[in-house]
């Protein structure tokens, strides 16, 4: 393994990286405990550990929504207060939507607490927690806050399904499911692309519903590296959301310390694998280019091809492996290696781009793609994305049936 050289703090960004794997995989178990069902004093109980053992939050009041009125259903640390007063007290803040400070609040039962946490759906106060002896601060609070945050919109979710279910009212769980994983996986789509002297990006994520399982990212690791990736995971909602999130976080990690792609692919595959048990898996391109040799390193694992153009002619990228997260080890794994030429445009996109429903009879096909990138790969990346869409609008006038997602970047 040769590690990176790091020009500042590379210790302090794999110690924030691990962290936040650490929080997505507390969701991870939260959201594996809800699949299976469990019951609602274990997920509390799993809830007061998180924040107990993992976050040091030395006290918690947690109220939930019922019939109108809020209902403490989690309690430790400190002197036990009424409950009703407190709600009452709590009153106060029922406008508030995102964590905020209360220790300077003029109700001295809300002055024992550090910060009051609101949970809503819409205009709706779902639930709020009040959590004290809590000292956090810097640059980790607000992340800190947001995460647990979160991990209550988990268990409210959960709760909310529950009730559904015993209402028949399928429907509408599942809409609260494709919120949550809208909301974490808005995590992972970048703001914006990096952009340089050496390469220029361009990134379209077209999702079919609310949410889909596709991810792309752009990671630059030295003055002359950059990586990037492109996956789908299967399945849809929270739980797919999650695990690409964990996915994410992993991919940084290794990304930062180790070299070979090979290596790298190993390692998600294992941690897909122990993270789903085999019942999920991804697909991906992943790509690492070094501007001073311009040599171009990648692995398919079981993804649509990403294509090459240069000087007016256009390849698939094929060279790799399986999917990951089906097999302990891999049944194969090779690494492309090609010189790049200046000015070359690589295509990367999820299968999405090809499952189409034609509303005439013209044909669209991966040798179709590869036609189109041959006529249009000198145009600039966000240029070639939006002509690549309108062409499937008003040329081949298909319907989209899943999520769509584009990648390209042009090498200098």
């Amino acid at each position: 393994m040769q590690y990176i050289e790091d020009n500042s703090g590379e210790d302090e960004l794999i110690s924030l990286l691990l962290k936040r794997q650490s929080e997505l995989n507390s969701l991870l178990e939260i959201t594996r405990a809800i699949n299976k069902n469990t019951a609602t004093p274990i997920l509390i109980q799993m809830l007061e550990v998180i924040l107990q053992s993992y976050l040091q939050v030395g006290k918690l009041r947690f109220f939930i929504e019922k019939e109108n009125k809020f209902v403490c259903i989690s309690k430790y640390g400190g002197e036990i207060e009424s409950a009703i007063l407190l709600s009452r007290a709590c009153n106060k803040l029922s406008k508030i939507k995102s964590p905020v400070a209360i220790t300077d609040h003029h109700d001295p039962l809300l002055q024992r607490y550090n910060y009051f946490i609101p949970i809503h759906h819409k205009s709706k106060v779902l639930a709020y927690a009040l959590i004290g002896d809590f000292n956090t601060s810097g640059e980790m609070l607000n992340n800190d806050l947001n995460f647990i945050q979160t991990l209550m919109n988990v268990i409210i979710v959960a709760l909310e399904n529950k009730k559904l279910f015993r209402e028949r009212l399928q429907s509408e769980r599942f809409q609260r499911e494709m919120e949550l994983a809208v909301e974490v996986q808005n995590m992972l789509i970048p703001l914006r692309m990096h952009k340089d002297d050496s390469v220029e990006i361009g990134a379209k994520y077209l999702p079919h519903q609310n949410i889909g399982g596709d991810y792309f990212d752009f990671i630059r690791l030295n003055e002359n590296e950059f990586l990037w990736c492109i996956a789908d995971v299967s399945g849809k909602g929270i739980s797919a959301a999650l695990l690409m999130a964990n996915f994410q976080a992993s991919l940084h990690a290794w990304a930062a310390v180790e070299e070979d792609l090979t290596n790298i692919i190993d390692r998600l595959n294992k941690i897909v694998l122990s993270n789903t048990k085999g019942e999920r898996f991804i697909t991906l391109f992943l790509a690492r280019y070094n501007e001073k040799k311009r040599k171009l390193n990648y692995i398919n694992a079981g993804h649509n091809p990403s294509i090459l153009y240069s000087d007016g002619e256009a390849i698939h990228l094929k060279l790799g492996t399986t999917m990951i997260g089906v097999f302990e080890e891999l049944p194969f794994l090779n690494e492309g290696e090609i010189d790049m030429e200046p000015g070359s445009l690589i295509f990367n996109y999820t299968d999405g781009l090809m499952d189409f429903e034609t509303i005439n009879t013209k044909i669209w096909n991966e040798d179709k793609l590869l036609d189109f990138v041959k006529a249009n790969g000198h145009l600039s990346p966000d240029h070639f994305n939006d002509t690549l869409l309108e062409h499937l609008n008003h040329v081949v006038k298909s319907k989209s049936i899943d999520d769509i997602t584009l990648l390209t970047l042009r090498i200098f």
